[in-house]
């Protein structure tokens, strides 16, 4: 008998604690176990810990485990970062420890997969002359060699148990991995690495240091860099993680791993059927797939001996999670990195703030690739001042000038893209009489008007409604559909160019999990002349018949009540840019902006990240915003808004202990709504502070977790990516 130290899969705080549980048969420390739990004869789920010789309870008083999986689900490394994740963001450890596991596979909607194969046995028997479908399924397996029982007996009929009776064929039954993508493929290209890619490759083995940021303009070849880094982990008898910002960037990324790497390539994300990710977890988990690609959560990929973890695009928003725990993935790819000696590399052409600073001052290294690949010209961006558009009586979202360069774009049989950060058709239905704007009843936030669908929805919870005909606050008729989305650029596309064939990419066309794949398989296949999308075309992406890129709202982001609007914006124009003239035609890219003397466009025209930097950077340490300080939000959420007042009272009185203790380390303290005061049924509220000495934050921590209410969710974040 052996006894463990189990935590049941329950995240609460109540029950996060370790239980002891006695064992008749032996189990391994990250094994997933069914135990008795709570009254009568309920089990639940945990995972064991810990596995020692004695208890401190007397072994008659501890429950038996009752069964477990055959093998440690979670491995060594794997359970004490889950700790440390559980330490850092003061949330339940069975929390933690769900994120190394598919979510399909704990509540068990996905399990192993077998099918029968049948093949001929090499015995011999008397077939008689009409038994002629039997005769035709021996003919078959010659030529196919093996085929999947449930395949034959489609075509072929009784004559399967026939033969198996016979002893002609014989039927064994396997485990079937489900592929994703399957069709995702690529034809394998001898490349040379040019001589910065080789130096950059030879910096990252080399250099001393843990993480190294690969600053490279679009299109300089930093995918080729990270393809080589990965085949030497491989040599080395190492594995591989590949971070990618958007799901849509994973087929594409898959397509160049198995081109080189073959079934060694696994992709892990929630796009994925449950079985699928089931397969390609347990393919990880045995050893069978030796590098995991995929978006954030593929950093909690089971994989051992981890020699190499890139996280390309690494200004990206989407790197930071939003539910609890509220991790940030390079804090847990470095320590990923760290436990396994492993080199951390880091690509973008529009590093974050942060990033570039700590590269700057030697705490990473930092390399610099400043041309493109066969040093083709980056695309040269035409500013086109929408204001004066106006003035001559242009309604449309389309400049004059974006229409003739697209004009010429497919006259010459080339692409294009379009990019507006705004899905639907209109943004906003306001009364002309009254100046009623529908508003979804559940959130804070005006309603978008989709054509296609013919309703009204809620980008935040994704309620639908009817639209309106009449005003319901005054009873008007004079209904306004106000700003652009992507729908209504389409149809006004139609109606410019009848005979362009137009794609669109935003959250309403991508559901599926080869929703984002279909779309940009038509688009490189060239079955469309122009794609129009969101933020989802800016990243990535390698079209090399596109020759224009239209930006139609750069202003877009870059007044918004956030300390990064002027990154972000740099960040996406540049980025979108960079999707122009990959090839041998030389690139043109129309911005179209009612600003077109902010400082921010005129750095992004020029594709000065440099100059960006060093503006950005001064303004950041005069204001102290970071990296010069921490911003820290305590959000305090429910339903009921005079239970959820208490509770911001109650963490209010808390954190003003912290702050009295602390006074110069605080920049800013305050309570307040949040910018949009209920989303999803729940009121808002928040504490925000602006920190000096990030050695405070246990003490917030601390203050914000004492707080409990049955029915509302408080919770801490650390320079939250959306403060809205």
């Amino acid at each position: 008998m052996v006894f463990c130290e189990v935590i049941v899969d329950i995240a609460h705080s109540e029950v996060d604690k370790i239980f002891d549980y006695a064992c008749d048969f032996p189990v391994k420390e990250g094994t997933r176990v069914v135990v008795p739990f709570g009254f009568g004869n309920s089990t639940t789920t945990g995972f064991v810990v810990r596995v020692k010789d004695s208890s401190d309870c007397p072994s008659e008083k501890l429950k038996r485990i009752y069964r477990a999986d055959v093998y440690a689900a979670i491995n060594a490394e794997c359970l004490q970062l889950a700790k440390k994740l559980a330490a850092r963001y003061r949330c339940p450890l069975a929390l933690c420890l769900r994120l190394f596991l598919p979510s399909e596979m704990r509540t068990g909607k996905a399990s192993e997969t077998y099918r029968t194969y049948a093949r001929l046995s090499g015995a011999e028997a008397e077939i008689a002359p009409r038994a002629k479908m039997q005769l035709a399924l021996i003919e078959y397996l010659r030529e196919k060699g093996e085929e999947d029982a449930a395949r034959l007996r489609e075509r072929f009929g009784g004559a399967v148990n026939a033969l198996a009776e016979k002893g002609v064929i014989t039927l064994e039954k396997r485990r079937y991995l489900r592929n994703p993508y399957q069709g995702v493929t690529q034809s394998q290209q001898e490349r040379t690495l040019t001589p910065s890619q080789a130096q950059a490759v030879k910096t990252v083995t080399e250099t001393e240091k843990t993480v190294t940021l690969i600053h490279g303009v679009t299109g300089s070849g930093k995918t080729e860099i990270y393809l080589t880094l990965i085949a030497r982990a491989l040599e080395e008898g190492r594995t591989a993680i590949f971070l990618v910002p958007e799901i849509s960037l994973t087929p594409q990324m898959l397509a160049q791993l198995r081109a080189r790497f073959g079934a060694q390539a696994a992709i892990i994300h929630s796009g994925l059927s449950a079985g699928e990710r089931f397969d390609e977890w347990q393919r990880l988990r045995s050893g069978e797939a030796r590098i995991a690609i995929g978006a954030r959560s593929a950093v909690f990929t089971p994989l051992e001996n981890i020699g190499i973890i890139i996280v390309d695009e690494e200004h990206d928003g989407s790197y930071s999670s939003e539910t609890s725990p509220r991790y940030n993935t390079f804090d847990v790819a470095l320590l990923r990195a760290q436990y396994n000696g492993a080199k951390l590399v880091l690509g973008s052409a529009t590093p974050s703030v942060e990033t570039y600073r700590r590269a700057k001052e030697g705490e990473f290294g930092l390399i610099t690739l400043k041309d493109r690949i066969n040093a083709r010209p980056m695309p040269e961006v035409e500013l086109v001042d929408m204001r004066r558009e106006v003035k001559r009586g242009n309604p449309s979202a389309f400049s004059a000038h974006l229409k003739q360069r697209l004009e010429a774009c497919l006259e010459s049989g080339n692409q294009a893209i379009l990019f507006l950060n705004r899905r639907g058709y209109s943004q906003t239905v306001i009364c002309r009489d009254c100046g009623y704007v529908a508003k979804c009843k559940d959130c804070d936030i005006a309603l978008t008007y989709h054509s296609e669908e013919k309703c009204l929805k809620c980008h935040y919870c994704g309620l639908r409604y009817k639209t309106l005909s009449v005003c319901p606050e005054c009873g008007g008729v004079h209904l306004g559909y106000m700003g652009t989305g992507t729908q209504k650029i389409v149809e006004e596309l139609k109606k410019l160019y009848p005979a362009a064939r137009i794609l669109r990419m935003d959250v309403d066309t991508t559901g599926g999990k080869e929703g984002h794949y279909k779309i940009l398989s038509r688009f490189a296949k060239r079955e469309a002349d122009i794609l129009v999308g969101t933020q989802m075309v800016a990243k990535g992406h390698d079209f090399p018949f596109v020759t224009l890129v239209g930006i139609l709202d750069a202003d877009m982001s870059l007044h918004f009540p956030d300390y990064r609007s002027n990154e972000r914006t740099f960040q996406l124009v540049c980025q979108v840019a960079g999707r122009s003239g990959r090839a041998e035609e030389k690139g043109e890219v129309v911005l179209q902006t009612y600003d077109p003397e902010n400082f921010i466009l005129r750095f992004a025209k020029e594709y000065d990240y440099h100059g960006f930097y060093e503006r950005e950077i001064t303004v950041r340490a005069a204001t102290m915003f970071p990296p010069f300080a921490k911003i820290v939000r305590v959000m305090v959420s429910g339903e009921d808004e005079k239970e959820t007042l208490a509770a911001l009272k109650d963490v209010y009185t808390k954190l003003q202990t912290v702050y009295c203790s602390h006074a110069d380390d605080f920049l800013f303290f305050n309570r307040m709504h949040a910018p949009v005061k209920r989303i999803q049924k729940k009121f808002r509220y928040q504490v925000l502070m602006r920190l000096t000495n990030p050695e405070i934050l246990k003490e917030i921590y601390d203050a914000a977790t004492a707080v409990k209410y049955k029915n509302v969710l408080v919770y801490v974040e650390e320079n939250p990516v959306n403060l809205s």
